[in-house]
Order: structure tokens, then C-alpha cells, then sequence
């Protein structure tokens, strides 16, 4: 059998032994890679103080040694505490899904508001990972619009799977998005995997993914709370283009689209109801 096998391949029988070592190192390579993935570790949530650079070290170092404050909050009285938890309770609870709009403006004013809030969020190491980028022009809502049609057509008819399809017919939802010209403002929220440094190397954002989802949620309850309405949109192997056409960074990508504005006066909304208090809440 060698001799056929060196009469047939006199090349690969005699370097065989040169080919075999790169290939049994890349296949542990390989292992250890889709290893650390299934372990949930990459750049995004470093959390090892040994895998920070000089300048993270210092940063921390300086942080530690920064000035401290007083802490206090206004305090209410036990009925006026009662009843500003349930006044926003009942506000939240207005919060739906809405995807048909108002043509009325919206003051400017109240969009940075409700950004500002976003940004009270906490974040890794307090570096604030987030950039929210609010289209008014019409003609990029149309240029929005036709990049995320577009995926999403294909998002629906390829990627997605029958059953994921089959579960948003009861929304009647597809890929067709008249509201992302028809609502005054879309909102883009961006996550900065990465930062820098006034010298331009790279600073490490610690749990980029969770804090910008953090500062997401108080997006969404300062949009509730202004009396306004959105919709999530997640824009599935669009944000590369999305990105371009915005002119954001590299090191930034776009994690979520909310058009933001007043519900038209037809809108409506899927009739679903919420947990109740007993199914999400266990006491210890």
C-alpha cells in the first residue's frame, strides 16, 4: 500500500511529515478559537485586568484616585413614594410597539431630552460606550428605509427559517417599513466596541453590549414617558451599510433603530397582555 501511495504521490510521501505539523496546529488552533466563542469570550467582554494595555491600567489607577462626592437623593414620604412608582408603572404600561405615525414634528428639545436620559446609563468602567445618531432629513430616512428593506426581504424569505416566520404572522408584520419615513425621527443607537485614547491607541470598552442595552432601556422608558411612541427594530446584516451611509467609525456598530414620534390617528396595536406580577416575581 506505501508503495502505491509513493508511486502515485512521490511529492506527498516524501514532505508528508512537514504538511502534517502545520495542519494538527491549526486544527488546535481552530478548537481553541471556536472553544473561547462557545464560552462567550472575545474582545467585547474583557474582564481581566491582565488583558488591559498600560493606559487602561493608568486610567483605573487615576480613577481610583478620584475625588469623591456627596450622594443624596430626594426623599418622599411613604404615600407620595407609592404613588410616583405607580403613576410610572401605569405610564410604562402605555408602552407598545407602534408602527404607524404622526407626520406631527416633535420639538427638539424633547429628543435630546430623552437621549440625555439614555445617557445617564451605567456603564463598564464608566467609559460610556454608546452613540445615538437622530435622522430628521427625509431623504436619509429613504435611504434608511430601501437598506433595511432590502435586508429584510431577505432577512424573511432566507435567513430566518420558516418557524420565525410563522411566529410574526400574528403581528402581521413583514419587510415592507412605511414608518421609517413616516415617523419625524428615527434614532440610531450605535455601540462602541472599542474607544481611544487622547494619544489614539485603542481603550478597551468593558461590556459594551450590556451597557448600551442598559442605556437602550432608559431610551425607551424617557421615549414612553414624553408621551411618545417607537418600535424596536434590530437591523439584521444591515449595520455595515447603515454605519457607511451615517458616516460612523468603525469601531461603532448599530445595534438598534427606533422611529420615534406621536401615534398616527389610526394606529393600532396587537391586543396582547403581560405576565402578571406573580409569574415575574419571586421573593427571597
Amino acid at each position: 500500500m506505501m508503495n502505491i501511495f509513493e508511486e502515485n504521490a512521490p511529492l506527498l510521501s516524501a514532505y508528508w511529515p512537514f504538511l502534517f505539523l502545520p495542519l494538527v496546529v491549526f486544527t488546535l488552533f481552530y478548537i481553541s478559537i471556536m472553544f473561547r466563542k462557545r464560552r462567550g469570550i472575545d474582545e467585547e467582554s474583557i474582564n481581566d485586568i491582565g488583558d488591559m494595555d498600560i493606559n487602561d491600567q493608568l486610567m483605573l489607577s487615576n480613577q481610583s484616585k478620584a475625588d469623591r462626592i456627596p450622594y443624596k437623593l430626594p426623599r418622599c414620604d411613604k404615600n407620595d413614594l407609592i404613588y410616583k412608582t405607580k403613576s410610572f408603572y401605569q405610564t410604562m404600561n402605555l408602552r407598545r410597539s407602534c408602527r404607524m405615525f404622526s407626520s406631527e414634528k416633535v420639538p427638539e428639545i424633547v429628543i435630546e431630552n430623552i437621549i440625555k436620559a439614555a445617557g445617564t446609563a451605567p456603564s463598564g468602567a464608566h467609559t460610556e460606550p454608546w452613540t445615538f445618531v437622530v435622522v430628521e432629513r427625509q431623504d436619509l430616512k429613504k435611504k434608511i428605509r430601501d437598506i433595511i428593506e432590502e435586508e429584510e426581504e431577505i432577512n424573511y424569505t432566507r435567513r430566518m427559517g420558516e418557524k420565525w416566520v410563522n411566529d410574526l404572522k400574528q403581528f402581521k408584520t413583514d419587510w415592507i417599513k412605511p414608518y421609517l419615513e413616516e415617523a419625524p425621527y428615527l434614532i440610531l443607537v450605535f455601540k462602541q466596541t472599542y474607544g481611544f485614547w487622547p494619544d489614539g491607541t485603542r481603550k478597551v470598552h468593558y461590556y459594551n453590549e450590556m451597557s448600551v442595552s442598559i442605556s437602550v432601556g432608559i431610551l425607551l422608558a424617557a421615549i414612553s414617558n414624553a408621551g411618545l411612541c417607537t418600535v424596536t427594530s434590530t437591523p439584521l446584516n444591515a449595520g455595515t451599510r447603515l454605519r457607511d451611509l451615517l458616516g460612523r467609525p468603525s469601531n461603532e456598530k448599530c445595534v438598534i433603530l427606533l422611529p420615534v414620534g406621536y401615534p398616527s390617528k389610526t394606529a393600532t396595536v396587537p391586543n396582547l397582555k403581560r405576565k402578571p406580577l406573580q409569574d415575574i416575581l419571586f421573593r427571597c
